[in-house]
This record gives C-alpha cells, sequence and structure tokens, in this order.
C-alpha cells in the first residue's frame, strides 16, 4: 500500500498540479490531504476546482475554517484575497470537509493535533520566536489515545517525521504550495524551508511496517511570485522565489 500525503496547498494551483503530475509518475492511485487548500494571494478558485476534480479523502485546516467562520472584513490578508474569489460551491465544498479523518483503518488525519488544527505538534517556539523540534515527551501526548500506525500532520509546513516508542509513525509531508511564511501567535516567527519547491510525502505499507519518504517537486514557482508581487504581497512573493522570507 502506496499512499501520497499533501497538504498546506494555500492556493497554489502549479504547485498543486506538479505535484499530481509527480505523484502519477510514481505510479500512485490514492492521496489524502491534511487541510489550508486555498487561503493566500494566488489561485483560490483554479485550486479548488482541481481539488474538488480529484475528490481525495480530505479534512479542513485552520485557515479553510477561517475562510467559512470569519467576517470578511476581519480576515487577514491572505484569507480575503481567497474567499473574494470563491464560488458558492467551492465553499459549500470546504464546509463539507471534516476536522480529523481515518483512511483506510491505518491513517489518522489532522492538520495540527487531534485536538487543535492550530497548534504546532513536531515544532515548539522559544520565547523570543526561533522554531526547533519539539520534546519527546510533547510529541507522545498529542498522540494519546490514536490507535493507527500513522498520524498525519500538517501546519507548519516543514516535512518531518517522527516515530513514538510504541512504532507509531508522526508524519508531516511539508506545504505543497508556501515554502515559507510568518506568524506573529503565540510569538512573532517565521517558518523557511529554503528552497521554492513543492513538497508532499509517501507513506508505505512494506514488510508489516510503515515507511515515509519525502518528495521535492521542481514547478514554475517565479510564476506564482510574479502573481504574488503583482498583488502587492512581497512577503509571498519572496517565499514563492526562494524558499526564504529574508
Amino acid at each position: 500500500m502506496r499512499i501520497a500525503v499533501i497538504s498546506d496547498v494555500h492556493g497554489n494551483d502549479l504547485a498543486l498540479e506538479a505535484v499530481l503530475a509527480d505523484v502519477a509518475a510514481q505510479g500512485i492511485g490514492e492521496i489524502v490531504n491534511l487541510g489550508d487548500h486555498l487561503s493566500g494571494p494566488l489561485n483560490a478558485a483554479l485550486t479548488a476546482d482541481i481539488l474538488t476534480k480529484h475528490n481525495m479523502p480530505a479534512i479542513r485546516g485552520n485557515h479553510d475554517r477561517y475562510l467559512l467562520t470569519l467576517d470578511p472584513a476581519r480576515m487577514g490578508p491572505s484569507d480575503r484575497t481567497a474567499h473574494d474569489e470563491l464560488e458558492p460551491h467551492h465553499l459549500a465544498w470546504l464546509a463539507a470537509l471534516p476536522e480529523t479523518l481515518v483512511y483506510r483503518d491505518a491513517l489518522f488525519l489532522c492538520h495540527g493535533t487531534p485536538r487543535s488544527d492550530e497548534t504546532y505538534w513536531l515544532e515548539k517556539l522559544t520565547a523570543d520566536g526561533v522554531v526547533h523540534m519539539a520534546g519527546r515527551d510533547m510529541i507522545e501526548s498529542f498522540a494519546a489515545g490514536i490507535r493507527y500506525p500513522v498520524i498525519l500532520c500538517g501546519h507548519t509546513h516543514i516535512p518531518r517525521t517522527v516515530r513514538l516508542a510504541d512504532g507509531r509513525l508522526v508524519v508531516n509531508p511539508g506545504s505543497v504550495g508556501c515554502p515559507a511564511y510568518d506568524d506573529d501567535e503565540p510569538v512573532l516567527h517565521k517558518v523557511e524551508t529554503g528552497s521554492p519547491d513543492a513538497r508532499y510525502a509517501i507513506v508505505e505499507h512494506i514488510a508489516g511496517d510503515w515507511n515515509v519518504t519525502f518528495r521535492c517537486v521542481r514547478y514554475d514557482h517565479m510564476a506564482m511570485s510574479r502573481l504574488a508581487a503583482r498583488r502587492n504581497r512581497p512577503e509571498w512573493a519572496k517565499a514563492l522565489a526562494t524558499g526564504f522570507l529574508d
């Protein structure tokens, strides 16, 4: 069994198309999607059309929730730009997605942690905003009560896997469409992957055990960077061009 895992597309249709092509080239017919599909200054409606056409198992992320629940006047610029592009049927698709999902009785899907779409699972922040790997005790605590052998999370855009003490895997596939960002919650910090490539993961069941492979996929990232620049989002333009914010 081989399953592709995508997350955090953030309205980047070109990155999504490149990843879907790479998944097909790997001979993989199953994809699961961990949310944050559309928010960003790129092509939210086009991205929604691609995702709904593929009809893959998917869950909502925190930005999907914001698109559904916040007054547009109170949205951040990325959510507002996406919201203004979306049609009612796109929002209805988002609204129908669950917060968590179990796939094939083996994979547990969540966006942040099983109980919060805004909490970092495999990463932690220092008081002055440095992002580092979370401690083992914290990582293990979030997995309590999840009996499935593979636990999938997104949200931080950082590809990472941790094998728990009992052998379960926690996997973050990284972000398809947003290789760097900053945030001011809970403290000001930035996340940078260091390359503009689209990222996803493959989880595979071999000889009774689960393994993970991370994929970095080249695509026309400069086209997306130029689009972000035209929409007056220089931080997105820089991130899409380089994978860095500075």
